[in-house]
């Protein structure tokens, strides 16, 4: 016959110090820089809008990979620099909604520029971004409203999936 033992109750204190080593403590809540997010995320919405437009203009067409890459680089470094702040998701989600548009404008700038065999500067002096803008509403069809929100709702659930 088998006999049972069953250890004392453990004292004040007792539960935790019997955990010893094997007890690892919590990890402490992330709360990240809000501003250095801010800052990441703008530089990234500005290295995309120019890389958006300059893809663009390379294969002469929009492409909406392009789109949801815009919105994963600016998710990216909004949600990793910048931690699991909540105004961070809508940030990155308006700048990408930006930087898709911006793009749509160097891309339109571009083939100006290629157009009228001058440079950028002259079609950026010239037109402006008045200018361009008035281009950009007289072709706007529903593909590029499409585009901008296929980048601002990538940026968004990135934003989210960086942070955590």
């Amino acid at each position: 016959m088998s006999q049972h033992i069953q250890p004392p109750a453990p004292e004040s204190g007792a539960a935790e110090a019997a955990a010893g080593p094997l007890a690892y403590p919590a990890e402490p809540a992330r709360t990240g820089n809000i501003g250095l997010g801010i800052a990441a995320a703008v530089v990234a919405a500005l290295v995309a809008a120019a890389a958006y437009g300059g893809i663009m203009n390379a294969i002469d067409r929009q492409v909406g990979y392009a789109a949801v890459g815009v919105g994963l680089l600016i998710g990216f470094a909004a949600g990793k620099l910048g931690g699991k702040n909540p105004v961070l998701p809508v940030v990155a989600t308006l700048l990408s909604l930006g930087a898709v548009y911006l793009g749509q404008l160097f891309f339109i700038a571009l083939a100006l520029a290629d157009y009228g065999n001058v440079g950028l500067g002259e079609v950026l002096d010239k037109a402006g971004v008045g200018g361009l803008n008035d281009i950009w509403q007289e072709g706007a069809d529903a593909m590029d409203y499409v585009f901008l929100a296929i980048g601002g709702f990538v940026a968004f659930g990135t934003t989210k999936k960086a942070s955590d």
